[in-house]
C-alpha cells in the first residue's frame, strides 16, 4: 500500500491497521514502563518507556509527516517543548523572541537568561530596524510565534528564516494556534516546529502535552537524546489520546475557523468593540502575509471592549457559551482575559509595551452553532450596556 501524502489522509490513516499482534484497526496503547529483552545482552526495539514507547512513537511519526519534518519528539507539555528547543542553543547564545509572546515562554526565557543559559533579546518582529539590529548580533536561535498570542500578529516565516540563514541561526516556529491543518512552517524554511499538543492537535481539553518537529535528522536525534536525558517524554496514554484527536483535526479546524470568521465579522461591526484582532479580516495588518503562508485564518481571535476592566467583568460574567478558562483549541468555546490570566506574569509594563491592554479578551472558538455563539456574546454586550 503506498504511503499517504495528503495531510488529510495522514491525520486519519497513519498507523491504522498496523498492529502486528492482533491486527487491531486502531493502534493499541502500550502502557508498559519496561519491555523484555529477546535474549541476554540483546535489546529489542523498546526497552524502557522514558527512552521510547510504541504509542508515543506513533504520535511522533504522525506529527512529523503532517509537518513535513525528518522526525519529532513528544514531550509532557508545550512549555517542555519550548525548553527542549532552547537546549539546541549553546550556553550564553543569543535567543531572539517576540516581545509580545505568550506569557509562559516569556517567563521561561527570562528564567533561562537569569540562570545564564542564554542571552535574550525580546524584539518587535514588525519593527524592521529592531529586528535587523538583533540579527546583526548573530543569534543562535530565533523563536517565532505566528499568529501571536493573544494579539494575533503575523510574522513572515520565510523572511525571518532567510535572514536567520544569513547569520547562521536556527528558527523555531510555534504552530500551536494553527496546527499543520493550516500552516506548515518547515515548508517555509523553519528548522523546528513547536506545539502544545494540549490545544488544537488533541482538541478535547483532556491532555497536557507538547511536541517538537525538526527539519533535519541530526536535530531530531539530538532532541531525542536530550528529552530522554532530562526525562520529559510524553506519557503513552496521553500520546494515544492526542493521536485520537489528530484523526479529526482537519474536520474540527474547518468548522471552528468558519465560526471564528463569523464572530470576527460580528465583533468588527459592533459599536461596543474598540478593535478586533483576527488575520482573516482584510483590515488586519498581517492579512496578506497570513493569506500567503497559511491555508486558513484559524479559530483564535481577540478583541478590545470599550469601557475598561469593569466592562470586561460584566461581559465575561453575563456572556454565554464561552467558558472562562485559560486554554485554547478544544471543541468547546473559551474566553480568557489575558492581563490577569495568561499574561499576568509578564508584568504591567511588559504588557503595555506588547500592546496587551486590560480591556483585551481572547476567544478560542469551538464547534458550537454559530448563531448560539453570537447570541452568547450579545448577552455579554447587553450586560455592559446595563
Amino acid at each position: 500500500m503506498p504511503k499517504p501524502r495528503d495531510p488529510h489522509t495522514v491525520a486519519v490513516a497513519n498507523g491504522i491497521a498496523t498492529d502486528p499482534a492482533f491486527r487491531s484497526v486502531t493502534p493499541p496503547i502500550y502502557l508498559s514502563s519496561t519491555f523484555a529483552f529477546p535474549a541476554y545482552e540483546k535489546a529489542g526495539p523498546y526497552d524502557y518507556t522514558r527512552t521510547a514507547n510504541p504509542s508515543r512513537d506513533m504520535l511522533a511519526d504522525t506529527l512529523a509527516k503532517l509537518e513535513g519534518g525528518a522526525g519529532a519528539v513528544v514531550v509532557c507539555s508545550g512549555m517542555a517543548a519550548i525548553d527542549v528547543v532552547l537546549s539546541r542553543a549553546p550556553r550564553g547564545g543569543l535567543v531572539i523572541a517576540p516581545h509580545d509572546c505568550y506569557g509562559g515562554p516569556h517567563r521561561l526565557l527570562a528564567a533561562r537568561e537569569q540562570c545564564g543559559q542564554i542571552e535574550l533579546a525580546l524584539v518587535d518582529f514588525h519593527d524592521a530596524a529592531a529586528l535587523a539590529a538583533a540579527m546583526a548580533r548573530r543569534p543562535a536561535l530565533i523563536l517565532v510565534e505566528t499568529p501571536s498570542n493573544p494579539l494575533m500578529r503575523i510574522t513572515d516565516i520565510k523572511a525571518v528564516a532567510a535572514a536567520a540563514k544569513q547569520v547562521g541561526a536556527k528558527v523555531a516556529v510555534d504552530n500551536t494556534f494553527l496546527s499543520p491543518a493550516l500552516q506548515r512552517p518547515i515548508e517555509l524554511d523553519a528548522d523546528f516546529v513547536v506545539h502544545s499538543t494540549t490545544k488544537f492537535l488533541n482538541g478535547h481539553s483532556d491532555v497536557v502535552g507538547g511536541a517538537v518537529i525538526a527539519a533535519a535528522k541530526d536535530d531530531v536525534e539530538a532532541l531525542a537524546d536530550w528529552v530522554n536525558t532530562v526525562g520529559v517524554t510524553g506519557a503513552p496514554f496521553d500520546s494515544y489520546l492526542t493521536l485520537r484527536g489528530v484523526r479529526t483535526l482537519f474536520a474540527r479546524v474547518e468548522r471552528q475557523q468558519a465560526n471564528a470568521a463569523a464572530i470576527a465579522a460580528f465583533l468588527n461591526a459592533h459599536r461596543q468593540v474598540r478593535a478586533v484582532y483576527y488575520p482573516g479580516l482584510p483590515s488586519h495588518p498581517g492579512h496578506a502575509v497570513a493569506k500567503a503562508q497559511q491555508e486558513g485564518f484559524g479559530a483564535m481571535l481577540s478583541f478590545e471592549l470599550n469601557g475598561g476592566t469593569e466592562a470586561v467583568r460584566a461581559f465575561v460574567e453575563a456572556g454565554e457559551r464561552f467558558t472562562l478558562a485559560g486554554s485554547v483549541g478544544g471543541v468547546e468555546s473559551l474566553i480568557a482575559h489575558p492581563a490577569p490570566m495568561t499574561h499576568v506574569k509578564m508584568g504591567a509594563e511588559a504588557r503595555r509595551v506588547a500592546g496587551i491592554s486590560d480591556s483585551l479578551l481572547r476567544l478560542s472558538v469551538g464547534m458550537e452553532a454559530e448563531a448560539d455563539l453570537i447570541a452568547g456574546l450579545e448577552a455579554g454586550f447587553a450586560a455592559v450596556r446595563g
